[in-house]
């Protein structure tokens, strides 16, 4: 359908100004409010014992759930492209759950497995404390990132189909062989993308999180509860805003990087 010069432009103005309300203007306003008192006061305020406790706990997090999530999605995206067994729509349909279910509820769901009282609750008299400790932020922030290098390598594997590794079986590969040589070059740019949407969902992660953490600082609270519990809890406005602008700019990071995957995966084609 070919549209009229003024009804491109009109589309063109209403667009840019959705994203100017809502996305645009929110940033701007935080970046500059992080910023009112100069640089100085930005780095103090970024460099506090709980700043960087959040900064280091949130790394941690991010740092155990990618590896988990490769081995396992990876794993999974297999069994979904090349099986065809009992179950498998099952499957697929946990593993588009976390798209439809609440971080809330996720959160909840976990209390009343791993809390006092719960099913597995008995661990904590063996000294494992999952609730309200960091074993429970990485089980939550691993459950909310789960879909995402599924969702990215099962479509690469559909694409490339079997063939090469029919060939390669062939000819004397092990499973081994056939997997490293033959599979994991052919979907490492969609499995490098889901590390980065990973990434990206797990740093701005915040309702099961906060559900299954004390929120303490220093202790249990990544840049997310920072943020939270500066703004709501100590009503350190600008603080939080500076927590903010920080979460922000690696999250920036992040999206530059996507754009630069995602341009290198269309060359790669």
């Amino acid at each position: 359908m070919k549209l009229s010069a003024p009804t491109r432009i009109s589309l063109r103005v209403i667009a840019l100004a959705y994203l100017l309300v809502l996305l645009v203007s929110p940033l701007v306003i935080i970046f500059w409010r992080s910023f009112q008192h100069g640089i100085g006061a930005f780095v103090e305020s970024i460099t506090t014992p709980a700043a960087i406790s959040a900064f280091d706990l949130t790394i941690v997090i991010i740092a155990i759930v990618v590896p988990v999530n490769v081995i396992f999605g990876v794993i999974t995206a297999i069994a979904l492209a090349r099986g065809n067994f009992p179950g498998r729509t099952l499957i697929q349909g946990i593993v588009d759950l976390p798209f439809a279910v609440s971080p809330v509820i996720v959160g909840v769901a976990l209390i009343m497995l791993w809390g006092v009282g719960g099913w597995f609750g008995g661990v904590e008299s063996l000294g494992f404390k999952v609730i309200f400790g960091l074993p429970g932020m990485v089980l939550a922030t691993i459950f909310v990132t789960l879909p995402f290098v599924v969702s990215e390598v099962v479509p690469v594997l559909h694409e490339i189909g079997d063939e090469q590794e029919q060939a390669a079986a062939t000819l004397g590969a092990t499973g081994w062989q056939t997997f490293w040589r033959i599979t994991v070059p052919a979907i490492r740019w969609g499995l490098t993308y889901g590390i980065v949407l990973t990434v990206a969902r797990g740093l701005g992660e915040y309702g099961a999180v906060i559900m299954v953490s004390s929120g303490l600082p220093g202790i249990s609270q990544t840049l997310t509860l920072l943020v939270s519990g500066r703004y709501t809890n100590d009503h350190n406005t600008f603080g939080a805003y500076c927590a903010a602008t920080l979460l922000m700019g690696i999250a920036l990071v992040v999206l530059i990087l996507m754009t630069l995957l995602e341009r290198k995966r269309g060359t790669a084609k």
